[in-house]
C-alpha cells in the first residue's frame, strides 16, 4: 500500500485576515467554551437527559453563529444530534464532513477535584473542566476555524457539514441508525475528526488506525445460594475460584491471548510501519512515567506501543463475588462475575471475537461449575490511507502551523463514527486533535492546554484552504 505523504508542503494562499480575527476574537471563544463546559452533558446518566438537549442546542447555536446554514438539532433514539451545512464552493470543490461531540464522562472522586468539573476556571495556560479537552474543546476549534473563514472571506473554499454527536462517550449507539437512513445528507469525500489527539505540544499528529473492541459480561454459577464456607468449602468449586482460573487461562506467560482463533484476522506490523511508530515519544519509561506500575508486561516481540495499538488485547474490568464493599461474609458464593473487554485491531470481526472467547469457555470450563456469557456490545477497529488528499492536506496545514512535521500514529482505543462512516458510507476520516497525553481526559482535572488549542484552530483554518483543489481563489 502506497502511504507516501509531501515531506515539503506548498501552503496554499490562506487568508491573513482570518488569523487576524482568530486573535481579535480570542477571548470570546474562550468563553463560549466555559459556557459549554458549564452544561453537563452526561450521556451515560438518564437524569440528564435535559441538559444533553440544552448542550445540543448550545452548539447548534454555536453553528449558527459561525455562518452555517440549515443549522438543526435532530433526534435520535437516544441523544440528539447538532447539524449545519455550507454547500457553496462550486464545482470540483470536495465535500468534508467535520465531526465533534457534546456529550462527557461523568465527573466521579470529586474529592480530587481542585475545583468544580461543572464550573470551568482557568489556571495558568489551561481551562479546566469536565469536557474542556473531551471533546468540547476540538470541537469548539472546527467550529471556530469555519467561522473564521466564513466571517472575513464570507465564503468557504471546500463545502462542509459539521455533525455534532450526542452519544460518543457511550458508542455512539444511536448513531448508526441515523447515518444508515440519512446518508444522503451526510454524503461527503472524508471525514475530519480531531478527537485522536497529539504527542506532545511541540509534536502534532495524525492517527490512521484505531482499535475496536466487544465488551461482555462472563458469570460463574456454583451452588444455588450462599453456602457457609466451613461447612460446604472443599467439597464444592468456588466459583470466585473457577471464574479467576478461566481467566488466568485466557493468557499465556508471554501475555499472548489464548482464545481460539483469535489472531486470525490480525495483519502483521511491515518493517516500514515499525519503523515509523517507533519515532513516537512514547517509548518504555513514557509507560511506566505515565502509569506509576512497577513494570511493564505483555509480548515481548512487540513494543509497548506496538502492544497498545496495533495488537489485540484482552482485559479484566471488574471482578465480583461474595460480600460488596466492606465487611467479610464467610461464604462459598453462589456466583461470581467479570466484566471482560477485548480491543481489536482492523480487520478484526467484533462477533468472531466474541464467538472465540465462547470457544475457549466450551473446551476450558469445568463440569464443577456453569457460566453465562452476555454480549454487550462492539464495533469494528479502522485503518486509513496514509496517502489520501484528506490526509497530505491534514499534513501541510498542521507542519505549517507547528513547524515541524506531523507525525503518524495509531490509538488504542476506538471512536465508534469513525468505524461507522466506513462500514456504512465508505467515508474515511482524517484523525488528528488538539488534546495532550496528560490532559486527564475520563478523570479528575480534566484539562486543555489553550496555547495548544489555540494553535490547533490555526491549523484548521489552513486545513480549509489545504483542502481546496489548487489554484481556488475566494
Amino acid at each position: 500500500m502506497n502511504n507516501t505523504v509531501s515531506k515539503n508542503p506548498l501552503l496554499a494562499n490562506t487568508s491573513p485576515e482570518c488569523f487576524t480575527y482568530l486573535q481579535t476574537h480570542s477571548e470570546r471563544f474562550l468563553n463560549e467554551l466555559i459556557e459549554w463546559c458549564k452544561i453537563p452533558s452526561i450521556s451515560s446518566i438518564a437524569a440528564y437527559q435535559a441538559e444533553m438537549r440544552r448542550a445540543a442546542e448550545f452548539g447548534a447555536g454555536l453553528l449558527r453563529a459561525a455562518g452555517l446554514e440549515n443549522v438543526a438539532v435532530l433526534p435520535t433514539a437516544g441523544h440528539p444530534l447538532a447539524y449545519g451545512e455550507w454547500l457553496k464552493a462550486g464545482p470540483g470543490a470536495p465535500t468534508v464532513l467535520f465531526y465533534g461531540h457534546y456529550d462527557v464522562q461523568p465527573a466521579l472522586q470529586a474529592e480530587l477535584w481542585e475545583t468544580p468539573p461543572f464550573e470551568p476556571s482557568v489556571r495558568g495556560d489551561c481551562l479546566y473542566g469536565r469536557g474542556a479537552s473531551d471533546m468540547k474543546g476540538q470541537t469548539m476549534a472546527e467550529i471556530k476555524a469555519i467561522e473564521a473563514v466564513l466571517q472575513t472571506q464570507g465564503r468557504l473554499p471546500i463545502n462542509v457539514k459539521v455533525l455534532l454527536d450526542g452519544e460518543e462517550e457511550i458508542g455512539s449507539r444511536s448513531l448508526r441508525a441515523f447515518i444508515t437512513e440519512n446518508q444522503a445528507r451526510l454524503a461527503c469525500d472524508y471525514a475530519v475528526n480531531p478527537d485522536a489527539g497529539m504527542c506532545s505540544a511541540d509534536q502534532p499528529s495524525i492517527t490512521y488506525a484505531l482499535r475496536g473492541g466487544v465488551r461482555v459480561n462472563l458469570t460463574v454459577y456454583g451452588p444455588q445460594q450462599d453456602l457457609h464456607s466451613g461447612v460446604f468449602g472443599g467439597t464444592l468449586h468456588n466459583p470466585a475460584q473457577a471464574l479467576a482460573e478461566l481467566i488466568a487461562g485466557m493468557h499465556n506467560a508471554q501475555g499472548r491471548v489464548t482464545l481460539p482463533g483469535f489472531y486470525e484476522r490480525v495483519r502483521p506490523l511491515e518493517a516500514e510501519e515499525r519503523h515509523m511508530l517507533a519515532q513516537l515519544p512514547v517509548n518504555d519509561a513514557f509507560f511506566l512515567q505515565s502509569s506509576g506500575a512497577p513494570a511493564l508486561w505483555g509480548e515481548p516481540e512487540f513494543t509497548p506501543y506496538e502492544r497498545t495499538t496495533a495488537r489485540p488485547t484482552l482485559e479484566v474490568l471488574s471482578f465480583q463475588a461474595g460480600l460488596p464493599g466492606e465487611g467479610v461474609l464467610n461464604i462459598v458464593p453462589a456466583k461470581a462475575s467479570a466484566a471482560l473487554s477485548m480491543r481489536l485491531v482492523p480487520d478484526q470481526d467484533p462477533q468472531e471475537a466474541y464467538q472465540s472467547l465462547l470457544r475457549y469457555l466450551e473446551a476450558q470450563a469445568p463440569p464443577t461449575i456453569r457460566w453465562e456469557a452476555q454480549y454487550i456490545g462492539g464495533g469494528r477497529g479502522a485503518l486509513v490511507r496514509r496517502d489520501q488528499p484528506g490526509m497530505q492536506a491534514m499534513y501541510r496545514a498542521l507542519h505549517a502551523t507547528w513547524g515541524v512535521a506531523p507525525r503518524f500514529s495509531r490509538q488504542g482505543g476506538g471512536i465508534a463514527v469513525v468505524g461507522q462512516l466506513q462500514q456504512i458510507m465508505g467515508v474515511d476520516s482524517v484523525m488528528t486533535g488538539f488534546g495532550l497525553p496528560d490532559d486527564n481526559i475520563h478523570g479528575p482535572n480534566e484539562h486543555l492546554h489553550l496555547p495548544t488549542w489555540r494553535k490547533g484552530i490555526q491549523a484548521l483554518v489552513h486545513f480549509l484552504f489545504e483542502a481546496a483543489p489548487r489554484g481556488t481563489a475566494l
